[in-house]
């Protein structure tokens, strides 16, 4: 099981903002958020996302006519922040991001696709809006979606941004709740690793990958 690193391992994390979605989701110390997975319900969609106090950050909502193509993250006062739409016909398992609950592509935040058509354990690229060529990826996720152990980092390099890792509660045991933490790393758009989050659910679900 994968755990927080260390105080000290945060001096890799990248010195300038990462604010891809809005500055306003940058802090200057490491944020931990705790996920908790819920049975879909048509108001309130299957994720809710608190931070140590319990205190609820954001939520995820569903579409009813397209349950499992599109997801809406909205924060605790309920405005939609991003939209996650999977983009039907390609064979990386391509979503996209957009601005609000646009879908049109001047409101493009990122992409995300699958690093290979067959993959046993999970390996995603991310692109900026703005990286069109699609050489090298802006962010990279790898890791075990099944043990909940994926990290997020930097481009090709080894600078990680943020990292999960399985939280197992007598509560969670009890009520079934797939409940894990998500540690973001200074300075980078807690935002923005939520929406990852989101999109490796629905990936999963799809192909139950490890």
């Amino acid at each position: 099981m994968a755990y927080p690193p260390a105080p000290s391992a945060f001096a890799s994390a990248p010195p300038n903002p990462i604010a891809v979605i809005g500055p306003q989701y940058c802090a200057p110390y490491p944020v931990d958020l705790s996920v908790v997975e819920k049975v879909m319900s048509i108001s309130d969609g299957n994720f809710v996302v608190a931070d140590m106090q319990g205190n609820v950050v954001f939520k995820v909502k569903g579409s009813l006519l397209t349950l499992r193509d599109r997801r809406v993250l909205i924060d605790a006062a309920g405005n939609p922040i991003v939209t996650l739409r999977r983009k039907i016909m390609t064979a990386h398992d391509r979503w996209q991001a957009f601005r609000g609950e646009s879908t049109e592509e001047k409101d493009l935040i990122f992409q995300l696709k699958r690093s290979s058509l067959i993959q046993f354990k999970t390996k995603l690229d991310v692109f900026l809006a703005n990286n069109t060529k699609e050489e090298v990826c802006d962010f990279k996720i790898k890791g075990s979606w099944l043990e909940r152990s994926c990290i997020v980092y930097a481009g090709e390099s080894d600078t990680i941004v943020a990292q999960m890792h399985k939280k197992h509660t007598v509560q969670s045991v009890l009520i079934g709740k797939d409940n894990f933490m998500v540690t973001v790393y200074p300075n980078v758009d807690y935002a923005f690793i939520v929406a990852l989050i989101v999109i490796l659910d629905e990936i999963n679900e799809d192909g139950k990958e490890g």
